[in-house]
Formats: C-alpha cells, structure tokens, sequence
C-alpha cells in the first residue's frame, strides 16, 4: 500500500521554503504525487521506508520532521468520516492533526483553545495517530493548533480535511489500477 508522507512546518510564513512539485518530481523512481504546497505526498511506491525517508530528507534544503502514515489509514479515517453530517461553514475549517506517534491517551476530549471565551480551535476526537477537530478562520488559529502538540504529548502537524479527501481520491484511484509488473 501506499504511504502518505506529512511534513511539519515547511512552507509557512516564508520559513524552510521548497518547491513541492519539483521535489516530487525528484522522487519519482518512488512514485510520489504531491498533494498541495505544504508539504504532503503520497507515495505509491515507497520500497523501505527508512531508504523512502532518507532519500526524501536527502532531496531536502533544510532539516524537516517527516511524519508517514500508511494509505489505508487515510481510507479508514474517510469511511468512518469522524465530522458526521453536519455541514460546514465557510467561517469554520475541519482539520487532521497528524501525531508523529501513538499517544497514550492523556488528552482530555473535546476541548476548545482558549479554554475560556470565543473559542479558535475545538478538538473533537482522536483515533490512533489522528486528532480531529474545527477551528476559525483567524490570525490567533495557528498558535492554538501548535497546543495540539502539548495536549497530546507528542510533535503533530495538521492538515485541512479537504487535504485528507484529496488523498484519499488518489489512494482509492490507484488501488482501482491493475498491477503492472
């Protein structure tokens, strides 16, 4: 199966810049496909995945954490669809927070940052390596995302459901491909 790779913290706010397409491009014996410019790739063929990594980190032109994640996580996570019915709104964005490991379960959920007042940031739900939750569109948001990681205990990064849906269509598009040899 294909894994996804999720990098933490590139691309934002003019820091460890990179062109994802040509770094996908730059892995292709690997198969990759980039999905959007912060840094996701799914990887159809990953081979081992430390020879994956370190081939990754060695195309790199900055240190970066790597978070992987088998494909067939991602399809489970969308079949169980963790947001429910409700529809969304365009003021409020539905999210992954992607755990860089297991966590053992200390979080107290739901629970909303700030903790008092207007809220900018509600986790609903965690499964395994996967946070999910909402935030507002607001300049204060991206602080109170990077508490997911202290509520967890552990080094996460966080991508839009709508990120997740895209890879989860080239996931279920490959697994529909006869095999080649």
């Amino acid at each position: 199966m294909a894994l996804v790779v999720f990098l933490r913290g590139v691309n934002v706010g003019g820091h460890r810049t990179f062109r994802p397409s040509i770094l996908a491009k730059q892995l292709s014996d690997y198969g990759v496909v980039n999905v959007g410019a912060a840094g996701t790739f799914v990887v159809r063929k990953p081979g081992r995945q430390a020879e994956f990594r370190a081939a990754l980190l060695g195309k790199l032109p900055f240190e970066a954490e790597v978070v992987l994640c088998d494909g067939r996580d991602l399809i489970g996570m969308e079949t169980e669809n963790p947001f429910g019915a409700e529809a969304s709104r365009p003021d409020i964005v539905r999210f992954v927070t992607i755990l860089s490991k297991a966590h053992r379960g200390l979080a107290s959920i739901p629970c909303a940052f700030p903790p008092r007042g207007e809220w900018f940031v509600r986790v609903i739900a965690s499964k395994k390596r996967f946070v999910f939750g909402v935030y507002r569109r607001h300049m204060k948001t991206i602080g109170y995302l990077g508490q997911i990681d202290k509520l967890f205990g552990v080094r996460a990064t966080t991508r839009n459901w709508n990120t997740i849906i895209a890879i989860v269509r080239i996931l279920k598009s490959d697994a529909g491909k006869p095999k080649r040899d």
